[in-house]
């Protein structure tokens, strides 16, 4: 997905003057954006909080800011600047995070997010994005871009397959019918469950919804999703997020609020580092029960119980 934000990004600073903060990384991506940006592209160095601090700082002037950094060194060592300098105040900082969840795989527990957005959507005026894929990043970029208010973009790898064609962007999205209630995903890991469930019959697989912005509201609950939610008596949410702050936490609120009571609700998330070992990003997603294969096999004997 870098790739894809950072042409979005090229095509964001050549109509506003924005300003962008990297804490030393974004090689062998990012290149463009600083050749198109020059000397409103800045290397703030291995400096996390005072790459924010300094960002709230121009944001507080009315310069958009944009900081980038891998996810556990852009939500969690600026925490206490994230809270104090930027949503106290309400300025349009955003942080950009590439490798949510357990993208860095073999790296660790150090480079791993898997409680960031659920971080971020405790904070006041934050506004957390979540894209599935690729092709959500053009829009997601412009939706920021005219949001005033803080905001946290976490990137991941493009999991879609080749010949999928999505529907246009919007925050929730239904990407197959199903048979076999409702399964929501927020992230990446749907582009490995499409792959999978597209070619089961529609009576043998869940409905497949993706939602990618957070904190989820009320108000912004699609009627279908309730209605599909409602009829199937089943809904199931998948996440690389632990359980905490996270969306099955969400939308089970957001549930009851609606009067919409499912027989089944299932909560596919991370549970963090069970056997003690560290991997791939494929390893601990079966680790935790959160890759496809798990996941569909999981619902389906639900849904036979």
């Amino acid at each position: 997905m870098r790739n894809a934000f950072c042409a979005a990004m090229i095509n964001l600073q050549a109509k506003r003057d924005i300003l962008f903060l990297t804490g030393d990384l974004g090689f062998m991506a990012l290149e463009p954006l600083q050749a198109a940006m020059g000397g409103r592209f800045i290397n703030a160095g291995v400096a996390e909080q005072n790459m924010v601090s300094v960002a709230a700082g121009a944001a507080s002037q009315g310069l958009q800011c944009w900081t980038y950094s891998i996810a556990p060194f852009i939500y969690g060592r600026p925490f206490e600047q994230i809270r104090n300098d930027v949503c106290l105040h309400d300025v349009d900082v955003k942080m950009v995070a590439n490798g949510g969840g357990y993208g860095y795989g073999v790296m660790g527990a150090t480079h791993h997010a898997i409680e960031d957005y659920g971080v971020m959507c405790a904070l006041q005026n934050m506004r957390v994005h979540v894209p599935a894929f690729a092709d959500d990043l053009a829009p997601i970029v412009g939706r920021m871009e005219a949001d005033p208010h803080p905001a946290y973009l976490r990137l991941g790898r493009c999991e879609k397959p080749k010949d999928f064609a999505l529907p246009d962007y919007a925050p929730w999205r239904c990407l197959l019918p199903g048979g076999q209630g409702v399964l929501v995903v927020v992230g990446p890991g749907a582009g490995g469950l499409l792959a999978q469930m597209a070619t089961r019959a529609e009576a043998d697989r869940p409905a497949l919804w993706v939602s990618t912005e957070l904190p989820f509201r009320a108000d912004a609950l699609p009627v279908d999703l309730l209605s599909a939610i409602a009829a199937s008596g089943a809904v199931f949410v998948l996440e690389e997020h632990v359980a905490n702050g996270g969306a099955g936490q969400m939308l089970a609120l957001l549930l009851m609020q609606h009067g919409v009571h499912p027989r089944h609700f299932g909560h596919f998330h991370a549970k963090g580092y069970l056997s003690g070992r560290y991997g791939s990003q494929a390893f601990h997603r079966v680790e935790n029960g959160i890759d496809p294969a798990s996941v569909l096999s999981e619902i389906a004997a639900r849904m036979m119980a």
